[in-house]
């Protein structure tokens, strides 16, 4: 008789799991490994993506203005350092452009901000 629980299923993963770690921890193992997560690198890279050999850059769906390409770039390999991994062009001016589309509140003294909102909505 079989469980109806499905421990069966489990004890064949949980081998498989076993098996799989028992292997790559030997050396054909880790050769096959290091092969398996190169080609996966190579993969992952987006020729396109990374170079932009414009100056300024303008990306209909992330923002309607130019960017600095410099400061684009600069964005983007802080961001990659921080978060531990690649991140591409894309993901970033769409980054940018939501960041940038907030309003900012900051640049104007308190007073005038009151100002300018009892003049747009007057009681």
């Amino acid at each position: 008789m079989r469980c109806p629980y499905g421990c069966r299923e489990a004890h064949r993963k949980q081998y498989s799991t076993q098996r799989s770690v028992e292997y790559y921890r030997t050396d054909a193992g880790k050769g096959k490994k290091k092969t398996q997560n190169g080609k996966r690198r190579r993969q992952e890279r987006n020729p396109n993506s990374e170079k932009e050999s414009a100056e300024n850059i303008s990306r209909p769906e992330a923002n309607k203005g130019e960017w600095n390409a410099q400061m684009v770039e600069h964005v983007r390999v802080v961001t990659s350092l921080i978060e531990g991994r690649r991140v591409n062009l894309d993901e970033i001016l769409k980054m940018l452009s939501r960041i940038l589309r907030q309003p900012t509140h900051t640049r104007r003294r308190r007073m005038d901000y009151i100002v300018g909102h009892l003049n747009k909505a007057s009681p």
